[in-house]
């Protein structure tokens, strides 16, 4: 049937009550789960609703991303089915008394792109059984390409009395085949689980693990009170980090451009870098591994 969603059995549709589920209250840990067909950007869906007031815990999937964001503009989308394209709305500066949550400092917030990179991590090499890697701050690394990306945002309200949000999102490679991998214009060659060799890549159990990964080490992070180093999550990074101790040629958002070895993460997530001036301690930026 032409249209229909079944049509490339390597690629089937997501299903969106088997989703809820297994991922949302009560027998899940996040609070709604939206799945649409197509969208321009996961991460413009959350933003809108969280500045319309969504409380935390929004998940919109979509089977296929057409306008998707990188950083620094860049352009991410991928055929219908054949990868993982997710979204949340996180309200860390909100306190959870239920929880015993107390608001998380501005200051911490840069280790989420890098938490959803270790939910990343624990996803693929559990289920697809491939090893994978991180480059700080928002890229999955496998084999010798880059398999998924991250993008966190902060996003301000609309009206006046409400703090700010964040929404993260991740797009995930699972069954794209060479002749669909993006153009390589900098940067590392794209690739995907399936043209590593993964085990497999059914996304249903993926959006799982890696929607549960993620909830599981975000509730650590704030139940110690966004310290990434109490609740063992800058330990778990540094485990699947692939900059640290390399040397990085690191193009920063104003232009600047830098040389040195990654020696480090520090306690808020900045990567940390021995140039021939001294350490430099980086909260965004482009990093090229060198040779």
């Amino acid at each position: 049937m032409p249209g229909s969603p079944y049509t490339d059995l390597d690629r089937p549709p997501l299903s969106v009550a088997r989703l809820r589920r297994a991922l949302v209250a009560p027998h899940g840990p996040w609070r709604r789960l939206e799945l649409v067909v197509e969208t321009g950007s996961t991460n413009a869906d959350v933003a809108e609703a969280a500045q319309a007031g969504e409380p935390e815990g929004l998940v919109i999937v979509a089977e296929r991303q057409v306008t998707g964001r990188g950083r620094r503009g860049r352009v991410w989308q991928s055929p219908p089915r054949a990868g993982i394209a997710t979204s949340v709305l996180l309200r860390p500066a909100e306190a959870v008394a239920e929880r015993d949550w107390t608001p998380v400092p501005t200051s911490r917030y840069g280790w989420l792109p890098l938490l959803a990179g270790v939910a990343l991590v624990e996803s693929v090499t559990r289920l697809a059984e491939v090893e994978a890697g991180l480059k700080w701050p928002n890229d999955l690394l496998v084999g010798e390409g880059k398999c998924a990306g991250i993008l966190a945002e902060g996003i301000s309200p609309a009206g006046a009395g409400r703090p700010p949000a964040v929404v993260v999102g991740m797009g995930l490679n699972v069954t794209l085949r060479a002749e669909e991998l993006p153009e390589r214009t900098t940067g590392l060659a794209a690739t995907s689980l399936q043209l590593e060799g993964a085990t497999a890549t059914d996304r249903d159990p993926l959006v799982r693990a890696l929607l549960r990964s993620l909830a599981d080490w975000y509730g650590r992070w704030r139940d110690a009170g966004g310290d990434a180093v109490a609740c063992g999550l800058r330990g778990a990074y540094l485990e699947s980090c692939l900059t640290v101790g390399r040397p990085v040629r690191v193009l920063l958002p104003g232009g600047e451009e830098l040389t040195g070895e990654a020696t480090g993460v520090d306690a808020d997530g900045r990567l940390v870098v021995s140039t021939a001036a001294g350490d430099r301690r980086l909260a965004a930026g482009d990093v090229l591994h060198l040779r």
